[in-house]
């Protein structure tokens, strides 16, 4: 079987995307490839790969699976790179534009450049806080600046689900932090039932911050557009941030804007290249 796909990132946070329009792949292939194609050393390498198919809600699915495999309900870099390829390619030139996904249907507002989609602002909607639901084994109605001890350090934590469970974590010096450990530590701490993604966040002023994020099932990312989406509400309701902020990732910058109960993030979508591989 001979697979074509296209890579593509959203500031460094890069999938193996799939057009099921043409492509027979299904999401049991992408469970099965995905640690055998997103391996970077020894395939194409990516953090996982994304499934652009056919919906009958919507101009367009999405589905997402991790480095090892497991689905995920959303990716905030991810959906902007299925907004830009279906609009591209001409799958759906509506704009706004309704994606489907785990986490529900979604708008897209794309950024026209030259015929081309050169930026798209996600309407994330609303965050889930309730503890149980996010889901965490913490009953309280918010989840802010919960205790956590690793390696005789306690960190506070506050939890925030955007269809994908979050854990954000407010330090003094992010850039300075090995967060492996930590990182993988909470992930699949007792606390969450379905594990965890864990940001990393330094304010440098109520505008402004710097996020790194371990991705539950892929470790550390270049960025993570949900965890973003997470880090905007939960600066907000901790009173650290103000409802619009610049996010600075390793990979690049994320606007995020918390209103009327609803995250929108803005940000690049950008192909890397094209190719077939084997399977």
């Amino acid at each position: 079987m001979i697979l074509n796909f296209t890579k593509m990132h959203g500031i460094g946070n890069d999938y193996i995307y799939v057009d099921c329009f043409k492509e027979k792949f299904t999401v049991e292939d992408a469970m099965k490839y995905s640690p055998i194609l997103s391996h970077r050393h020894y395939s194409i390498g990516a953090d996982g790969i994304i499934l652009i198919m056919p919906s009958d809600k919507a101009d367009v699915q999405m589905r997402m699976f991790n480095y090892d495999g497991s689905e995920s309900e959303m990716c905030g870099n991810g959906i902007r790179c299925v907004a830009k390829y279906a609009y591209d390619k001409g799958i759906s030139k509506n704009n706004p534009m309704k994606i489907e996904t785990l986490r529900g249907i979604l708008d897209a507002k794309l950024f026209i450049k030259d015929n081309e989609a050169d930026s798209v602002e996600i309407n994330m909607d609303s965050p889930i806080l309730e503890g149980l639901k996010i889901p965490t084994t913490i009953d309280k109605n918010v989840i802010i600046d919960e205790p956590i001890t690793f390696n005789g350090k306690t960190y506070y934590f506050t939890c925030v689900s955007m269809g994908n469970p979050h854990t954000v974590i407010f330090v003094d010096d992010v850039s300075n932090m090995d967060i492996a450990d930590i990182g993988s530590y909470i992930e699949n701490n007792t606390i969450f039932p379905n594990r965890t993604n864990v940001e990393f966040v330094e304010v440098i002023n109520r505008g402004e911050v710097k996020q790194r994020t371990w991705e539950r099932g892929s470790g550390e990312t270049l960025a993570c557009g949900t965890g973003a989406s997470a880090v905007c509400v939960a600066g907000f309701i901790s009173k650290r941030t103000d409802n619009i902020i610049l996010n600075h990732l390793l990979g690049g910058d994320l606007i995020l804007r918390y209103e009327n109960n609803s995250v929108f993030m803005r940000g690049e979508a950008r192909y890397s290249f094209e190719g077939s591989v084997k399977l």
